[in-house]
């Protein structure tokens, strides 16, 4: 294969990734994660959904004004409504706005959830794309759930949208239902039945149900897809997307027979992936390909013997290429600010001065209480002290006593909505002690669904990591914490998560 074609990398993380469980971001987050895929220089950025509630509006907005590389896409429905809202939103980035619309094409789908006969989907498909183009060139059209559809009627509504005026037409599969030769044979007959195919670019995007997703991006990219849609760390719905690092180091590893290029600087990769992991507090399982704690760890001793010897033994890439450095110790209680400031920044944090002295504050302290700082810390500081939702709870201070001859007993008191609380809980041991004392000064009806805690580092001075999930009305979302004390780590979760649930249902009542 001989021929060399440039792929479009469209990251949807801040879009179908935040669909994930427990994902939800605010304004301020989504803008980190957007100036991360800055620096990783994807060609789109998949801003959200500008319609969907006022949260993702303002969203979408302040992206496309704050972004200048990548083109920044809103999603909408095939309605005027949708269309004209994500424009409202879109304009500011002028010619790199991207209006994404769509409609199901299935039978399922169509029959099912859109009550619609194949004509009105064909006629809705076509208006929606002529409507977009009275704003901008730079329209794509998606046939959701394109696997399941039949292929002559899905032949028909690409060639319809294509010739209304759509410059990239998705393939997507929606519910992770292909198998990669399957995928590659539906983008064949497109390629082999639409007669203005290349007219438009063939984007795909790829959900993981069947661990698949990658697999199929690439075998759509050898059947002639010019796009692929995935995410950081692959999260999104169920079982999330393509995962971005996984498909885009793929193409730069196997370049000996996918001879394709991006124009993503994987030397960000690494620092996206902890950053997203920071700002949602969904971690990235140890054998993760690629950004996983194991991606580059080798256990075995013949194995250690060869990358000893020849790191290339067993290793397909290198650290450096994500831009992973190994145990590499960057402060410690002597350092500066300004070493603080720029290790912050090499790590894809942007902080404001106020958000800078507070973790700097956070950082002597522990410095002071441990001997080596690592960039594992500094993602801890900054998801403590500066990436947070509005706090209407807030610890105050606490005490928790617990051992073989006493009852678990939690004293805690907190800042509730301006009002200081104070009260003291007996629990089965002293973190249902602590949450108990929460859930009484909060007044929360929240159902703790997941709680777990690790170290962030090695070491007995390691600080304490912890990640609770809460459930309430339909609603779910993670929170974080961490502190050199396990149990103070584990209250700072919980109240995280309450704060992140206010937020939730305040943005959802503020949609209505």
């Amino acid at each position: 294969m001989s021929e060399q074609r440039k792929i479009t990398i469209f990251d949807t993380t801040l879009r179908d990734g935040e669909q994930s469980p427990g994902a939800s971001m605010n304004i301020d987050e989504k803008l980190r994660i957007a100036h991360q895929l800055e620096k990783l220089n994807v060609d789109v950025i998949e801003a959200g959904f500008p319609i969907a509630s006022i949260g993702d509006f303002e969203a979408v907005k302040k992206i496309a004004q704050s972004i200048k590389g990548p083109q920044i896409a809103g999603l909408c429905r095939s309605g005027f409504k949708d269309i004209d809202r994500a424009w409202e939103a879109l304009q500011y980035a002028g010619e790199r706005g991207r209006i994404h619309t769509f409609i199901a094409t299935s039978d399922i789908h169509m029959e099912r959830k859109l009550q619609m006969e194949p004509a009105q989907v064909l006629e809705a498909a076509v208006k929606a794309v002529e409507h977009a183009r009275g704003y901008t060139g730079n329209v794509e059209f998606s046939c959701e759930d394109a696997v399941r559809t039949r292929l002559p009627f899905l032949a028909e509504v690409v060639e319809a949208v294509i010739a209304a005026g759509a410059t990239t037409v998705n393939i997507p599969d929606t519910v992770g239902y292909a198998i990669p030769f399957e995928f590659y044979e539906i983008i064949k007959y497109l390629k082999d039945h639409v007669k203005n195919i290349d007219d438009a670019v063939i984007s795909v995007h790829c959900h993981n149900d069947l661990g698949l997703a990658v697999a199929n991006s690439l075998a759509a990219l050898r059947a002639g897809a010019g796009q692929i849609e995935c995410t950081i760390n692959g999260i999104g719905e169920r079982a999330g997307n393509c995962s971005l690092e996984e498909v885009v180091m793929a193409l730069r590893t196997r370049h000996d027979i996918m001879p394709y290029t991006t124009d993503v600087n994987t030397e960000h990769i690494y620092n996206a992936s902890r950053l997203l992991s920071t700002v949602t507090g969904i971690s990235v399982q140890p054998n993760k390909a690629v950004v996983g704690a194991n991606a580059f760890a080798h256990e075995a001793g013949i194995h250690q013997h060869g990358v000893m010897m020849d790191s290339a033994t067993y290793e397909i890439m290198t650290p450096e290429s994500i831009g992973l450095n190994r145990n590499k110790l960057v402060l410690g209680k002597h350092s500066g600010r300004h070493a603080f400031i720029a290790r912050l920044e090499e790590l894809g944090y942007e902080l404001q001065k106020e958000d800078i002295e507070r973790a700097f504050v956070r950082f002597k302290a522990l410095a002071d209480a441990k001997k080596e700082i690592f960039d594992e810390d500094l993602d801890a500081i900054v998801a403590d002290e500066v990436i947070r939702v509005d706090e209407r709870f807030k610890l105050l201070q606490m005490n928790v006593s617990s051992g073989s001859f006493a009852a678990p007993t939690a004293t805690m008191e907190m800042d509730v909505e301006g009002e200081r609380k104070k009260v003291a809980v007996l629990g089965a041991g002293p973190v249902d002690a602590a949450f108990k004392a929460i859930r009484q000064l909060t007044g929360s009806n929240a159902e703790l669904r997941q709680y777990a805690v690790g170290a962030i580092t090695g070491g007995t001075d390691a600080q304490g990591e912890c990640t609770v999930r809460l459930s309430e009305g339909g609603r779910e979302v993670i929170g974080q914490g961490a502190d050199e004390d396990i149990i103070v780590a584990s209250a700072k979760a919980y109240i995280n998560a309450l704060n992140k649930m206010a937020s939730v249902i305040e943005r959802k009542r503020a949609s209505l």
